[in-house]
């Protein structure tokens, strides 16, 4: 084909160029890359790069710097490194060889980042300032120790130990690579500290939990006539957001309100972060609902805020806003963030919705082990033990919490001999067997009734598993007992374990006295559990419902009276339904529906209809 034809076809390709009243330049066309590079508009860089080939644009180092630096931000590093590689020696200076290596290091492979810069070397290529930052990024990434020491060296060799952004690298691959020493060496030997070393170390003792060292840096940096940027309030903020100082928290927010921080992005979303690991979640949603701009990540933690907060109908809520809002696509952190709200809720429909569309849009691989986890979770709470065991099947990968899952969903519907059958699965794997599997095995033994088993099992724990039994693993066992009525048993066992029984314990003891109502046993039980927990209503009404079972009325106005003098009140009943557009809650005499009367008219009308059945 002649490059007449050729070139004709690519401007009929390029209607954007063909339209301007002058070609592009060599000049324009690399503006035109960093444009694209800058907006990760790949469509649009392929087309610069056709024009640049047919118009003989290509043999300048410069074009073939920007080619590489476009593919690599547009995270085509394929096609970065087949330009680098197609491009003759006299074409590739130092700024394309960085150029490449940041590629590399952009697309977290530190491994050929390394293997350009060893060619790099051998070409006897000069580095300069811009080459060591990701280098050091490079080797403390692949845990190079020896190599990082010595570029290092090469850094004194090349009289760049005083570059700011250089010393910078160098003190985070010694803090990433766990050498302390090393990393406050170089710290200490800047002659000029700017904010933005100041930065990497607050944010690397973050990282490894040294809290009051990163504090000392913020004091240090202030001292030293450094103004905090708004990176470093990110970075303290996640250092309170750890040690849950709401006080210095607010301090902060003060602070970054004061330099006009708080309308960035990044610092809202820690400050999110920072008030709602500090429970105070209307702060938090303060923050959110006043971003005028929100990012994926904004979006996911609100959501989680609301989920810790226990707000599982809100975390739904807000899931629903963000695809409503159509700006930004869930990801995989916000369905692990949304699916146990599903899972609390029980809203079965809401989780078969997300599941769908992440089947749909291609999120959750089958070897996501965390995603399919929380899937499986999800659906064995809601009962629908098909589609868990389907998702369990379907797994490339299990970890221990994923037979744990099943163990557990399997357990908690009564399914025990399918739970215990889970658990010989799971011993012949190469999976550690933990305390929360024996919780669900115990579990399984308490609510099928196999009562011969879940003695087998508890004794079994320490000897044959090397796991010491918990109090957690006791409560299944005394449940156990207590239900099947053996409850001189149950009480037996409470009083000889090893460990101190605690209100959970004693509260499932009084349940099961209950049951089968046992008032002197009932009454033991109580004492405990109103000791141990005296503001929990429910050792009170269990009590109370056990007099009243025995006509024992005067003991039961006395439990009242404790209940009225401890300022203990009984938690409302509620009830949630679940329609197409959210969960809805029904509180026990719910009066703040709109259609109230409507509804208890309609509530009375069934009442009667189901007297009058009754009495036919």
């Amino acid at each position: 084909m002649s490059k007449r034809i050729l070139k004709t076809r690519l401007n009929n390709f390029l209607p954007n160029f063909s339209s301007l009243p002058t070609i592009p330049n060599i000049t324009s066309c690399i503006t035109s890359l960093q444009s694209c590079a800058d907006q990760t508009n790949l469509q649009e860089g392929k087309k610069l790069h056709s024009y640049m080939l047919i118009n003989g644009f290509l043999s300048s180092p410069r074009s073939i710097t920007s080619l590489i630096n476009m593919y690599s931000k547009c995270n085509n590093i394929s096609d970065a490194f087949l330009v680098f590689t197609s491009s003759s020696h006299s074409q590739l200076n130092v700024f394309a060889y960085n150029a490449i290596i940041a590629g590399f290091i952009h697309n977290e492979m530190p491994e050929p980042a390394l293997q350009v810069y060893t060619k790099m070397r051998v070409a006897g290529v000069s580095m300069d300032k811009y080459t060591f930052p990701c280098v050091v990024k490079a080797l403390s990434s692949c845990g190079d120790v020896a190599g990082l020491k010595i570029v290092h060296g090469l850094v004194f060799k090349f009289g760049v130990d005083h570059d700011l952004f250089v010393g910078s690298a160098v003190v985070d691959g010694y803090f990433k690579l766990g050498l302390m020493e090393d990393a406050h060496k170089v710290f200490d030997e800047m002659p000029d500290r700017d904010v933005v070393l100041w930065n990497a170390m607050i944010n690397r003792y973050a990282q490894i939990g040294e809290h009051n060292s990163a504090l000392e840096c913020l004091h240090r940096l202030r001292t030293g006539g450094n103004v905090p940027s708004s990176f470093t309030v990110t970075g303290i903020l996640s250092v309170l957001t750890m040690k849950g100082d709401l006080d210095n928290g607010k301090s902060i927010h003060g602070f970054a309100t004061k330099m006009g921080y708080s309308s960035g992005i990044a610092v809202c979303n820690a400050l999110i972060d920072m008030y709602g690991k500090c429970k105070s979640f209307l702060d938090a949603l303060d923050i959110f609902e006043g971003m005028e701009i929100k990012d994926i990540y904004s979006w996911n933690s609100i959501m989680g805020v609301h989920q810790q907060s226990g707000d599982h109908e809100e975390t739904l809520n807000l899931f629903r806003r963000m695809l409503h809002d159509r700006t930004f696509c869930p990801d995989l952190v916000t369905f692990t963030t949304v699916l146990p709200a599903c899972s609390h809720l029980a809203a079965l429909r809401h989780g078969k919705q997300i599941h769908g569309y992440m089947i749909t849009n291609n999120l959750g691989k089958e070897d996501d082990t965390r995603i399919n986890n929380a899937l499986m979770d999800m659906y064995g709470k809601c009962g629908s033990m098909e589609e868990a065991q389907m998702v369990f099947n379907h797994m490339g990968s299990k970890d221990s919490a994923s037979w744990n899952i099943m163990i557990n969903s399997y357990a908690m519907h009564g399914f025990g001999h399918e739970a215990l059958d889970v658990f010989r699965k799971m011993c012949e794997t190469d999976l550690k067997l933990d305390e929360v599997t024996f919780v669900g095995v115990l579990s399984a033994c308490c609510h099928a009734g196999l009562l011969n088993q879940g003695r087998e099992f508890l004794a079994q724990m320490e000897l044959k598993y090397k796991i010491v039994p918990t109090v957690e693993h006791y409560t299944c066992v005394i449940d156990m007992l207590g239900r099947a009525g053996l409850l001189d048993q149950a009480y037996e066992l409470l009083s000889v374990m090893p460990v101190r029984p605690n209100s959970v314990v004693w509260r499932a003891f009084l349940a099961a006295c209950h049951l089968h109502g046992d008032a002197k046993l009932a009454e033991i039980a109580a004492r405990n559990v109103i000791d141990l927990e005296p503001e929990h209503c429910g050792s009170y009404v269990l009590m109370s419902n056990v007099y009243g079972t025995m006509g024992r009325y005067e003991e039961v106005c006395d439990v009242r009276f404790n209940m009225r003098q401890q300022n203990v009140k009984k938690t409302p009943g509620c009830s949630w339904i679940e329609f197409g557009d959210g969960v809805h809650v029904f509180g026990s005499r719910d009066q703040v529906h709109f259609d109230e009367d409507l509804i208890y008219s309609e509530l009375g009308l069934l009442y009667a209809t189901m007297g009058l059945c009754k009495a036919a």
